[in-house]
């Protein structure tokens, strides 16, 4: 497999990687962060892996029921034809909550003919770090290791048991199932209560997707990228997970291999405010009460990222027995980035807070906790932000004046004093606009650099980076302020490479990057767009999507030579910023419909 040609299926709780041969690579259970009970895609030989075999006769095929997250894959020779629809149930169940368990669901719908397929099924509880056993019992296959920690699977199908564990032809003659389940079922299921699940379920996505605004251009992408963000948050808390996998290069090979199943403040804000513009107000709050929880004493420094369950300590470790994604190594655990101070997530942050106030007005339940956290944000930044730090990119060695935190902390003081006019707390205002006129100077000052015609990446570099592309769109300069023209023009030069953007071009930590960074190409597309350079922006965007995988899915990066996709996957950020562009285009398009009537 030369990219990541994988779905993702999910229900809120955990998610699963199915192969576009229907071979379920990758899960966790019984949450995102768990260890992993399959993980063939970070070693091919030793991973584990639940795999539907068919001979060559065989052509496959795959895509979502549409505006689900219900995965079918298609087996058919022309005489004889079957599906497999893989989801994760998810439906409302009553006034307490979601029917979420930690389940995968293979739902074996027979076409015609009488097709035969064979199953190769291989977990490897616990990261495969020992050996896992699987054994036929009268109820259900049960799989378990005493490695360093006891685990357990259990596995429910209507097929013969036997014959699944010894990887026996097996012929479809009327429709079947395979349950994986995390904990033993307290009542065996049968065919018509997965069925029922599988309805279920259906109802529960096209119902999510029916409160999503539609759209005149690029529609079925904003669903599918709304979607896919939806799958990558936590019901329990609110969190939001960067991606759904750990351990994906960045660059075959190479060592630029993260865990990403952990809720950087940052990313989650991104998404939340883009999920808050197609009008899903829950997340938005439940998103908003998981940072209240994080910030109990109001001088206390917020973390750049948490664990899904609100843990502050993320101690990075690596799976040495691993491979790694074709033989990226090393495979890793956990992620010392916690420990970074980046002072651009209160700004993040406060901005999220400013656009929820806007949205769904002052009602917001914690209201007085939200004013809290703001002075104390406040409080923050005024003592922090002549600091260096680590940077939006998580430099592992030195601290440096980033341009995009120093931004940042002025977008801080600057949705604060509009928070505090919503709030009517004039008293605040006259202090906070001294420190915000104070930083605007500063930035003003230190970080244009008239030799390169642009705003550079740290105070006294030359160096450029996409991330100072969004100086436009957190308010702090205009999109046809020539400043920012020629920043958008110097980045253009010096960081596109066939329409693809490399975060930046000097070198870091591991030497310098050798793939485009997603979601950097969606900010110059809407950079172009801003300054006015619509067509070309558009031109970009269409192609962009062409590297998609063949479900509309992105990861975290894009090889510039052959384009194939790299990172943690899905990625949330590359949709979201996809989701970004998609809008701005189609509310473009919409109005230049209305000029032509």
């Amino acid at each position: 497999m030369d990219n990541l040609n994988y779905g993702i299926i999910g229900n809120c709780r955990s998610a699963a990687i199915v192969s576009n041969v229907g071979s379920l690579d990758w899960c966790c259970l019984p949450e995102f962060d768990s260890s992993s009970v399959f993980a063939k895609i970070l070693d091919e030989k030793n991973g584990g892996s639940f795999e539907i075999l068919v001979d060559d006769s065989y052509s496959i095929s795959q895509c979502y029921e549409s505006q689900t997250c219900i995965l079918v894959t298609t087996y058919t020779n022309g005489e004889d034809a079957f599906e497999v629809h893989d989801f994760m149930p998810r439906y409302y169940k009553n006034k307490d909550g979601y029917h979420a368990p930690p389940e995968v669901i293979r739902y074996f719908r027979h076409k015609f003919g009488r097709p035969e397929f064979s199953v190769k099924y291989n977990p490897k509880l616990e990261y495969a770090k020992g050996v896992t056993n699987s054994y036929a019992k009268e109820d259900f296959i049960v799989s378990l290791t005493n490695q360093e920690h006891f685990d357990t699977m259990f596995m429910y199908t209507s097929f013969d048991k036997d014959s699944v564990l010894n990887g026996d032809k097996i012929q479809l003659k009327r429709d079947g199932y395979f349950l994986i389940s995390y904990n033993e079922k307290l009542f065996v299921p049968d065919l018509h209560k997965i069925y029922l699940e599988l309805e279920r379920t259906k109802i529960y996505w096209l119902n999510w997707v029916d409160r999503t605004p539609k759209y005149s251009k690029f529609n079925t992408q904003i669903i599918r990228s709304a979607l896919t963000l939806k799958m990558l948050t936590y019901d329990k808390t609110g969190a939001v997970l960067a991606a759904a996998t750990t351990s994906l290069p960045e660059t075959i090979g190479e060592v630029r291999n993260w865990d990403y199943r952990f809720c950087w403040i940052r990313d989650a804000s991104m998404v939340i405010k883009v999920v808050s513009e197609l009008g899903h107000k829950n997340s938005a709050k439940r998103f908003l009460q998981f940072i209240i929880d994080l910030m109990p004493d109001k001088d206390e420094k917020l973390q750049i990222m948490y664990g899904i369950n609100k843990q502050k300590k993320l101690t990075e470790e690596t799976l040495d027995h691993l491979d790694g994604y074709k033989g990226s190594r090393p495979v890793r655990i956990g992620n010392a980035a916690y420990k970074q101070t980046q002072n651009d997530i209160y700004g993040i942050l406060m901005d999220v807070i400013y656009e929820q106030l806007v949205k769904f007005g002052s009602n917001l339940e914690n209201n007085e906790e939200l004013w809290g956290i703001t002075k104390g944000i406040v409080w923050i930044v005024n003592k922090h932000w002549k600091e260096a730090d680590k940077g939006i990119w998580e430099f592992r060695t030195e601290d440096r004046h980033f341009t995009f935190s120093k931004v940042l902390c002025w977008v801080a003081i600057d949705r604060a004093i509009k928070v505090a006019k919503i709030f009517e707390k004039e008293h605040k205002l006259k202090q906070w606009e001294l420190l915000e006129k104070e930083i605007r100077e500063d930035i003003h000052a230190n970080a244009w650099n008239a030799d390169v015609n642009a705003f550079v990446q740290s105070y006294g570099s030359n160096d450029l980076d996409a991330s100072v592309l969004l100086m436009e769109s957190y308010g702090f300069i205009e999109a046809k302020d020539p400043k920012y023209v020629s920043t958008v023009k110097a980045i253009e030069k010096e960081l596109s490479n066939d329409g693809l953007l490399y975060r930046y071009k000097n070198e870091d930590d591991f030497g310098l990057p050798s793939s485009s960074f997603t979601i950097c190409t969606f900010w110059f597309i809407n950079s172009l767009f801003k300054i006015g350079e619509e067509e070309k922006a558009l031109a970009l965007f269409n192609k962009l999507l062409g590297y998609s995988n063949h479900l509309g899915l992105f990861s975290e990066d894009i090889d510039f030579k052959t384009k194939r996709l790299l990172g943690n996957f899905p990625q949330a950020y590359s949709h979201l910023a996809m989701i970004e562009c998609a809008i701005n285009f189609s509310k473009r398009h919409d109005e230049l419909l209305a000029q032509k009537k």
